[in-house]
């Protein structure tokens, strides 16, 4: 049923138009032409302006032929960095980059499937209760296409957001809430050789609060992680200011929130101890969701990937997508895996075999979903 050429054909296409986050011009330009071509209302809305990049999610609508609900497919246009130049090369039914770049099967190994999947519902003349599609910019680091989506503009209930590294009939239920945690820690400055005991090493006193932080994996629903350190002039003058950057998130929002406030403690009590300030900047950047197993879109995309021979596992991730800012708006949504490996390195790569099974479990999907009563 699937024209694997032609979807490896389009893959290739995409992943060789530059389009790191908040660069996405040239790669909306070219879905709007290929979102038209298949016969859908086209716009683009006003997310880069408010987000301050370059171009806006791409909207697209096929209205409904059926009695079925209303659904959304999502994936998002940006890359990465190094995602500039990207060779791809296929070897052995395995698409990789040249090994100098990441591959951007993050995320359009999902923008293929969903035009595919958009393609074989005209072709087959499948009846559905209506298509919206969303691609949306800048969701790698802050989710801001979907952030400053506006929600009037589509109605369904119901979503499918394809971007997750799990082979074809993997579904993520459960997705962590993150908060994002910046300090600056004020010390004294003063002579480093001459007169030391004059100043009070900002840096010194970070290092003492991030020994007194519980970090990396703290429980199976609960990470957080120091990524960032910034501070000093010169190796002769003892540093009165750093800043330090970090994060925690959970599946769990009373985890994340005590997770965060024994980090802000840590950065607190330790510049006072010291004699130093801190001003401390937190910040939520996305909500947790968490789906039952007979929800709308878990119940459909389990009973498509029956219906394909494949394997539903139902998962949590570690890692937020725009399907967290969805499920905050009230639509229920789900995270579908396509098959990307290794994603945000230069080792990237997805199968084949994986991109054509990708468009086929989305078009069962959508024929599952006009079928359901919800």
């Amino acid at each position: 049923m699937n024209n694997a050429s032609r979807i490896v054909e389009e893959f290739l296409e995409l992943v060789q138009v530059d389009s790191v986050s908040g660069k996405e011009r040239r790669i909306a330009d070219l879905l709007k032409k290929k979102l038209v071509a298949l016969g859908l209302e086209v716009q683009e809305d006003a997310a880069g302006q408010k987000a301050g990049t370059e171009a806006g999610n791409i909207i697209g609508r096929l209205p409904g032929t059926g009695s079925g609900p209303a659904i959304l497919l999502c994936a998002h246009m940006d890359t990465v960095e190094p995602g500039c130049g990207v060779r791809p090369l296929v070897e052995e039914g395995v698409i990789h980059s040249s090994g100098d770049t990441v591959l951007g099967a993050d995320d359009k190994a999902g923008i293929v499937a969903i035009l595919e999947a958009l393609r074989l519902v005209r072709e087959n003349n499948i009846n559905h209760g209506g298509l919206e599609v969303v691609f949306t910019i800048w969701e790698e680091g802050g989710l801001f296409g979907a952030k400053n989506f506006d929600y009037n503009q589509i109605s369904a209930q119901i979503g499918f957001v394809l971007d997750s590294d799990g082979s074809p009939g993997t579904i993520v239920t459960r997705a962590p809430s993150h908060d994002r945690i910046g300090a600056t820690i004020r010390g004294r400055a003063a002579h480093a050789g001459i007169n030391p005991e004059d100043g009070i090493n900002a840096i010194q006193v970070a290092a003492h609060a991030i020994a007194q932080m519980k970090i990396g994996r703290i429980d199976h629903e609960t990470t957080s992680n120091i990524g960032i350190i910034s501070g000093g002039k010169a190796i002769n003058i003892v540093p009165d200011s750093v800043t330090v950057q970090g994060e925690a998130r959970s599946l769990s929002t009373e985890k994340r929130v005590r997770q965060t406030g024994q980090m802000r403690r840590a950065i607190e009590e330790t510049a006072e101890k010291y004699g130093a300030r801190a001003d401390i900047v937190i910040e939520t950047i996305y909500p947790e969701f968490n789906l039952q197993e007979g929800t709308p879109p878990v119940r459909i995309a389990v009973k498509a990937a029956h219906n394909l021979g494949l394997e539903p596992r139902l998962e949590n991730t570690g890692g937020g997508s725009d399907a967290n800012i969805f499920n905050s708006k009230g639509i229920s949504t789900a995270v579908i895996g396509i098959g990307m490996k290794k994603v945000h390195t230069i080792d990237e790569y997805i199968t084949v075999a994986d991109l054509v099974k990708n468009a086929h479990y989305l078009f069962e999907i959508i024929k599952v979903a006009q079928q359901e009563k919800i």
